[in-house]
């Protein structure tokens, strides 16, 4: 893919089922957790890299970063104690497309991935996606009085430019909420 375009339609098919990296590291801050990679940022090699998602305008609204990064300066957010991993490896074109099933396994390795780094917050961004992955049907938004070991959970709404119900002013007060919780850790 060159830069000067997107993935084209076979590129885009080709990344069904692969993974991406996770950009993580020790002690972290938060470590934002995606439900699953989409396809065109697993074409292109960054988290939240579609056209329309609002991870990276909600970041910098809400105060997490001095300013909007473009996905792919992703990397920098280990700079400011922030990460980015997913509670399934698996891209799809939709995270509709994930069975139940690989959500609650994907909550199994994410569980063992959190107690492995230790960051003082999980956010888990889609509260569907969390409800079923770790057994919560009646989870809402916000923190959880659950914790995985050491580490607070949180769970804020998918930016995903799909996800109408929230608007990025909505999108930034609620990360807001949870850099003020982390600020107060």
């Amino acid at each position: 893919m060159t830069a000067s375009r997107g993935p084209t339609r076979e590129e885009l098919d080709a990344a069904t089922g692969r993974s991406m990296p996770d950009i993580i590291a020790p002690g972290l801050r938060v470590l934002f957790c995606g439900i699953n990679p989409s396809l065109y940022s697993v074409v292109v090699g960054h988290h939240f890299a579609r056209p329309g998602n609002r991870f990276w305008p909600t970041l910098h609204l809400s105060g997490f970063t001095a300013r909007q990064l473009r996905p792919a300066e992703q990397d920098a957010l280990l700079d400011a104690g922030l990460g980015i991993t997913n509670v399934v490896d698996r891209a799809t074109a939709t995270a509709d497309l994930l069975a139940n099933a690989e959500l609650t396994t994907g909550a199994r390795s994410l569980e063992a991935k959190v107690r492995r780094y230790k960051p003082r917050f999980l956010a888990v961004l889609g509260m569907g996606a969390y409800r079923t992955a770790f057994s919560r049907p009646k989870a809402g938004l916000g923190p959880q009085p659950e914790t995985l070991g050491t580490t607070r959970l949180w769970v804020l709404p998918n930016p995903s430019g799909l996800n109408a119900h929230y608007q990025l002013k909505d999108l930034a007060r609620l990360f807001a909420q949870l850099r003020g919780a982390v600020d107060l850790a």
